[in-house]
């Protein structure tokens, strides 16, 4: 898959959870309005959450006026297989944790990090711990619904206040309550990436034609 040249989303969450919780309509609605927007989702491919969001996304791209945005998925091998969610356009498969969370962070621009278990916690503490030491780009880390809000209690009672963080390593943090603040991030993180990219666009032009004139 091509890096850095679209602007992607990652979304993490549970494999659990079924269709007819909220949590799940939640997730749904954030995919479809991403879609909707011409931007590609990432998730790991599987049931629950993860199956909410591409579903979405899916649902979203009739209300788009961009090209066709991707949905992909990040699969992995486990002893018990889950089910792959049958809405992905692309698929790769991984039988290694650490292989498949450094493609996530790769390929994101964006997290969205949405109710899970251990899966979701460690998706989230990987990407947090790579933009806390530089190894990746300083993407808006985007905690939705309520687990979160509480989790992030946590980091500034213990972590933060015992001097174990500092509060610029909290920075790229955003606590989303529902799925319009979360695309309210997400927007703005992708015009500044739209900016970014049109500006080194520009001078990459400017570059082949100061070449083409020196001939």
């Amino acid at each position: 898959m091509k890096k850095g040249e679209y602007f992607r989303v990652a979304i993490f969450g549970s494999a659990r959870i079924k269709k007819d919780d909220p949590r799940y309509v939640l997730v749904f609605d954030l995919a479809k309005e991403i879609a909707a927007d011409g931007i590609d989702i990432v998730t790991g491919g599987g049931p629950g959450l993860m199956d909410a969001a591409n579903r979405g996304h899916h649902a979203g791209r009739k209300h788009t006026k961009q090209n066709k945005p991707y949905s992909i998925g990040l699969t992995i091998k486990l002893p018990k297989e889950q089910k792959t969610s049958l809405h992905l356009d692309l698929r790769e498969n991984f039988s290694e944790f650490s292989k498949r969370l450094d493609e996530f962070t790769l390929l994101s621009n964006a997290v969205v990090v949405t109710p899970g278990g251990v899966g979701t916690t460690l998706e989230f503490l990987y990407v947090w711990q790579l933009v806390q030491v530089k190894k990746i780009n300083d993407i808006p880390i985007i905690l939705l619904g309520q687990e979160w809000a509480d989790f992030y209690k946590w980091i500034q009672k213990w972590p933060l206040h015992h001097h174990f963080l500092e509060k610029r390593e909290t920075g790229s943090l955003h606590l989303a309550k529902n799925y319009s603040q979360a695309m309210k991030i997400i927007k703005e993180s992708h015009e500044k990436w739209l900016q970014t990219h049109e500006s080194f666009a520009k001078s990459s032009r400017k570059g082949v034609a100061t070449k083409r004139k020196a001939k």
